[in-house]
């Protein structure tokens, strides 16, 4: 009995793989024909326009992987060439852009000088403004500088004086137990 459920159990897996497989294989199939069948029912069923010629480009030698954007892609590169009114247009606008771009970047160096500009301004403002603050700072300096040594030849002065004072009331007969408390 325990043969039968394993044999009934991996007939079931099989079967099971062989679906999965067959679906998975559908959808490959589906992914690489779909896209250009789709595009030729679509190209099929639009009218042809005078505005906008068809692209005379091979581009059927392109493979399944395509070269990212910025490298050179040949079979690409002429597609757009071949009508002169489509290309002069674009030259047109790519010109107009160029000129485009130059007027806002002198915009720019013009906003970037002009600020640069009052940026100068106002850093000599505030140079002449420290100049001004570092020479009073240097006057009072050399002021207290001055009256630091008046009054230091004046206590000198006045030591010397003291000095004599207290000789000359030592020779008197004066003596510093004679000094009266209060």
């Amino acid at each position: 009995m325990m043969t039968n459920h394993y044999s009934s159990s991996r007939s079931c897996n099989q079967g099971v793989v062989r679906v999965t497989l067959i679906l998975v294989g559908i959808c490959l199939v589906s992914y690489i024909v779909g896209p250009p069948l789709y595009w030729r029912l679509v190209e099929s069923f639009r009218p042809v326009s005078g505005s906008c010629p068809p692209c005379e480009c091979d581009c059927s030698t392109e493979t399944i992987f395509s070269l990212p954007l910025g490298v050179e892609n040949n079979s690409l590169a002429d597609c757009g060439k071949h009508d002169a009114d489509a290309s002069e247009e674009m030259e047109k606008s790519l010109t107009d852009l160029l000129l485009e771009e130059l007027k806002l970047q002198e915009v720019v160096a013009l906003d970037r000088e002009r600020h640069s500009q009052v940026a100068t301004i106002e850093a000599k403002k505030l140079s002449a403004h420290y100049q001004k603050e570092a020479e009073k700072c240097n006057a009072g300096m050399e002021t207290c500088e001055e009256a630091r040594e008046r009054a230091e030849a004046a206590l000198t002065a006045e030591k010397e004086l003291s000095l004599m004072w207290e000789n000359r009331a030592r020779q008197l007969g004066w003596s510093e137990s004679d000094i009266i408390t209060m």
